[in-house]
């Protein structure tokens, strides 16, 4: 059975604990490769919601197995608050699997991220607060904690105090805070560790024995591939790699497992935090995409910044990711729209570009050039075929899917976990 990626093809909040969800029963693992609690995934099942923010989505299906894989950095404090929630509401979590090799948040990371971020001032990038950013950097300068040095205390309290010393005195001296100790550090961290041990191992040799022994893996990316801080609007990213090579470098799993890669796409476009956002609107269309698509974020509450859907990204991430699929959701909130814009280029001081521009300036003063369709009146929830859809929806979504560079196998045309048109299925080999 093939190994599958599902990544963000915009800029997160897609829908992709939904597809992740919609697959997990067919699935013997799902694994967050990337990310920390930075970014959450809202499941719908029945009449419950679920959200999930450090946890990845197949947590939620029984006999599927949920992986936290080493490239993901870990709040420890969240992680467990996340499991005592879903534990209240009877979802069996003692399955999950987190890598040895994961990098922990420390506290100093979450005091350095929103001090940081205050003093920037204008030149701000819109992080969450929540330590991914420092805690990233760390990892970078050999300074991180790992999960595995929770086992020796010697070795943690070691590395604690050495990556304080540079940082106290960035606290004390230029940010005006309190100095942090060895001790509160090592306490709050040796407090989970008797808990975290009987899920910790090495997820990598865990994942390759479970390819090898013909069971499906389904990767999950956190947030998406125009934050990918490689290829994404830097600086306005996160700080790991969302895209699907990140599935490898963060899981510990070779690209020739990887057979599908999917990417998740609203019939529209958002963005939280700073950064441009060529189809943006800050007038009424923008206010009803918003409302109606309850764009607010699940890990921050933040309303989302809301625009017409953008084929030039999309193709960019199609081309980036190798995309095999893309799933579109939300095609729901576009019903009662007379005519729907769709982003086909971008215009940059009279310059076309199909594609994306190389210069970020360029990409920060691109005007979109929009092609608009027909829309439509009729409710699409509970349509299960592609051909139950109105006729000038299913023109939107095969223009969507000419301008996007990829097929179109899945539509979502509501938030529940059935409400979907399958048009081809999403775990397949390559041929």
């Amino acid at each position: 059975m093939p190994g599958a990626v599902i990544v963000g093809a915009q800029w997160g909040d897609e829908g992709k604990g939904k597809a992740t969800d919609l697959l997990g029963s067919r699935v013997d693992y799902v694994v967050k490769f990337n990310g920390g609690n930075n970014a959450g995934h809202t499941v719908v099942i029945g009449d419950q919601k679920f959200a999930l923010h450090l946890l990845p989505s197949g947590i939620l299906t029984p006999g599927c197995t949920p992986v936290i894989g080493n490239g993901v950095v870990v709040d420890l404090r969240v992680l467990f608050q996340e499991l005592d929630a879903l534990n209240e509401r009877g979802v069996d979590t003692s399955d999950l699997l987190v890598s040895n090799a994961a990098h922990i948040i420390a506290p100093y990371a979450r005091t350095l991220d929103n001090v940081t971020e205050r003093f920037l001032g204008k030149r701000k990038i819109g992080t969450t607060g929540r330590g991914i950013g420092p805690a990233y950097a760390d990892k970078i300068n050999r300074l991180g904690i790992r999960v595995g040095d929770l086992f020796d205390e010697t070795v943690l309290r070691d590395k604690i105090e050495g990556a304080l010393v540079a940082k106290n005195h960035l606290l004390v001296k230029v940010y005006n805070r309190r100095a942090i100790t060895v001790d509160e550090v090592t306490d709050e961290l040796l407090a989970y560790r008797d808990r975290l041990a009987p899920h910790v191992t090495d997820t990598s040799l865990v994942l390759n024995n479970a390819l090898e022994a013909g069971e499906t893996v389904l990767f999950e990316g956190g947030q998406a591939t125009m934050l990918d801080v490689d290829h994404g609007t830097y600086p306005f990213v996160t700080s790991s790699s969302a895209t699907a090579g990140g599935a490898c470098t963060g899981s510990g799993v070779g690209p020739t497992r990887i057979d599908s890669v999917i990417g998740i796409a609203k019939a529209y476009t958002t963005r939280v935090g700073e950064g441009p956002m060529p189809t943006e609107l800050l007038d009424k269309w923008g206010d009803r995409l918003r409302d109606v698509g309850h764009e607010f974020g699940t890990t921050t509450g933040r309303p989302r910044r809301c625009g017409w859907y953008d084929s030039v990204i999309t193709r960019y991430a199609s081309r980036i990711n190798g995309l095999t699929d893309i799933v579109l959701t939300k095609l729901d909130v576009l019903t009662g729209i007379d005519e729907i814009p769709v982003c086909v280029s971008y215009d940059v001081d009279g310059v076309r570009y199909q594609d994306l521009p190389l210069d970020q300036a360029a990409f920060a003063a691109a005007e979109p050039v929009y092609e608009t369709f027909p829309g439509w009146e009729e409710d699409i929830s509970g349509c299960r075929d592609f051909a139950d859809l109105p006729q000038n929806a299913q023109d939107y979504v095969k223009a969507v899917e000419e301008l996007s560079g990829c097929r179109i196998s899945t539509i979502g045309v509501g938030p529940g976990r059935d409400e979907i048109i399958q048009i081809n299925d999403l775990l397949h080999e390559r041929g």
